[in-house]
């Protein structure tokens, strides 16, 4: 069916390897669909769920030692061990290469090999990369098929090149001992093998999208962000586009699908999703910085999804969709914690029978759904446009109960490089006003960027030089807490104000006043019209605490610590400089 000759070459090497009864590839057609479905329902690999009220759906157990991405089994083999940094875990290619060959042996003896092309962003656009996924897996092919514009457009796109991503993934016996995820970024190659777990095995996601880019992109010029995209539309009708990186359970989501408080709608806002996780980034003719999201579809996390957190979320999953690890109801329809009333009974993500007294979780804290970007409600007109979006601005987002104001602007670019680098997350610990552990996630790309994170930052901060019209880099924090553990921002469509104020700032507007870590909004700068908040409590989102921010400030130079002479020179600078700020 495909004549590029190096795909066909090292499918031929790869099958020769796995040795998988028959090789099956993939045209994305609808036919096709059907019948991998079929295949699917008759394996108990998909179980159909009720197709009048949810057309298309269907749900997904993955083994039960099986259900997140594996940070400890995740690799970069890099030839030289100091390129993929302190922050990864680093094996030897060769070493890799071989290891991994014994496991992949055989391994698809008596199963079928997919051969699936794919397109990492939309069809044509000088943004978008080729790759093509090896696997033994339905649920991958079917899965890759929403994440990704796959099968026969993505050949067409390839033509003659040779140049593509290889991914080559097997369930193999799932043993959890020998997991290995592992990125060889000199390569272009991602190996993975013994898991079934989306993460793990869509390899255009997490791999492709952010491992493997981040270090083509900055061989080439570009950038891969773990980033949503999003629009703002004012009244007028002119669209601020947005990118967001936030840790996970920081909402990033829930942002990129954000409704506007009714307010705000009735005077013509109105936001738009671009993308709720990646974005690939380039500096467009125009000298802005231009965004992508190089996926096709959602692959979100359930739990918490409900119509106050995210309703767009919840009006996109209603088709198309393939549920993993959720509660089977006994009407055939799905339902996880935190999505609302629980049903009498159900059946669990492990498969066993579940009620609300069970004392156990009936969904998996780490349930998904893939569904197709195209069905959400507020996707933007623009979401695969070939050129991208026009960035006004970059937000670095955490959750910290005292230390970060709710929102504030950074005072250039290389300085929201340095906020981004330090960037952290709290976790709750159980006792009342104790906070436990502090992450550092800088730029929320700490598990997913494909090389040594010092360069990293250098590639950030060389990156500002070559963009003549930046956007303006920002901090929120919808997470600010009082004394006795309670959120104090309402967060979720309120977001918005904060939101608007950055446009504002972007465009000369929007009142702010200096402080050590950046510009923070003045007094009755931020609209509040509607929303019943005190301006004692609005004091203390953005109040900035000198004796935390010692602490803080401590923990961010230990943290750079670890990157030792490859840390840039600016960096460092940037840290002396907030210290002299605040007179530490």
């Amino acid at each position: 069916m495909y004549n590029n000759k190096a795909v066909a070459q090292w499918v031929d090497e790869m099958a020769k390897l796995t040795k998988p009864d028959n090789i099956v590839w993939v045209d994305g057609s609808e036919e096709e669909k059907e019948r991998l479905t079929e295949q699917a329902l008759a394996t108990g690999e998909l179980i159909e769920l009720n197709q009048e009220k949810l057309p298309g759906c269907y749900l997904h157990r993955t083994d039960v030692s099986d259900v997140a991405r594996v940070e400890d089994r995740t690799f970069i083999c890099t030839r030289n061990k100091d390129d993929a940094g302190p922050t990864n875990n680093w094996m030897d290619p060769a070493a890799t290469y071989e290891k991994l060959s014994k496991l992949f042996d055989g391994s698809m003896k008596g199963r079928t090999m997919y051969v699936i092309p794919y397109i990492m962003g939309p069809v044509g656009s000088p943004f978008s990369k080729v790759g093509v996924e090896l696997t033994d897996s339905i649920y991958v092919v079917l899965n890759m098929r929403i994440m990704t514009r796959m099968g026969k457009v993505a050949m067409d796109q390839l033509g003659d090149s040779s140049e593509f991503v290889k991914g080559l993934h097997s369930k193999g016996t799932l043993d959890p001992n020998e997991r290995y995820i592992c990125h060889f970024p000199e390569d272009n190659t991602i190996w993975s093998i013994n898991s079934g777990y989306g993460g793990n095995v869509l390899l255009s996601k997490k791999c492709f999208a952010l491992r493997i880019a981040s270090f083509m992109g900055r061989q080439q010029g570009w950038m891969a962000e773990h980033m949503m995209i999003v629009g703002i539309e004012d009244p007028e009708g002119h669209v601020d586009y947005i990118a967001g990186a936030f840790p996970s359970a920081c909402g990033k989501t829930n942002l990129a699908m954000l409704v506007p408080p009714e307010v705000f709608k009735k005077k013509g806002y109105k936001v738009w999703t671009v993308g709720d996780d990646i974005a690939w980034l380039r500096v467009g003719p125009d000298g802005r910085l231009w965004a992508v999201n190089p996926e096709a579809g959602f692959f979100g996390v359930a739990p918490g999804t409900n119509y106050k957190s995210n309703p767009n979320a919840m009006e996109t999953v209603k088709k198309n969709t393939i549920f993993t690890n959720v509660v089977l109801t006994p009407e055939g329809t799905v339902w996880w914690e935190g999505m609302g009333e629980p049903p009498k009974s159900g059946i669990d993500w492990k498969g066993n029978p579940w009620t609300p007294e069970s004392g156990e979780k009936g969904a998996h804290p780490n349930s998904r759904f893939t569904a197709p970007a195209s069905q959400c409600p507020s996707i933007s007109p623009e979401w695969e446009n070939p050129q991208g979006v026009p960035l006004t601005a970059i937000i670095f987002g955490g959750r910290r109960a005292r230390v970060a104001p709710l929102v504030y602007q950074s005072f250039d670019w290389n300085h929201g490089v340095y906020v981004g680098a330090t960037m952290a997350s709290e976790t709750t610990a159980a006792a009342i006003g104790q906070v436990g552990v502090v992450r550092r996630d800088p730029m929320a790309m700490l598990p997913f960027c494909g090389y040594n994170m010092a360069d990293y930052f250098a590639y950030w901060l060389e990156m500002g030089k070559r963009i003549p019209n930046p956007p303006k880099i920002f901090n929120v924090n919808w997470f600010r807490t009082d004394s006795e553990g309670n959120f104090i921002w309402p967060g979720f469509g309120e977001n918005l104000r904060a939101l608007l104020w950055i446009i504002d700032r972007c465009k000369g507007q929007g009142k702010a006043i200096e402080t050590p870590i950046g510009y923070v909004p003045e007094e009755g700068a931020i609209d509040l019209e509607g929303l019943d908040i005190s301006q004692d409590v609005m004091k203390e989102l953005l109040n900035i605490d000198k004796d935390v921010w010692a602490d803080e400030v401590n923990s961010q130079s230990e943290f750079l610590e670890k990157f030792g002479d490859r840390l840039p020179q600016e960096i460092r600078r940037q840290n002396e400089a907030l210290k002299k700020r605040f007179g530490f």
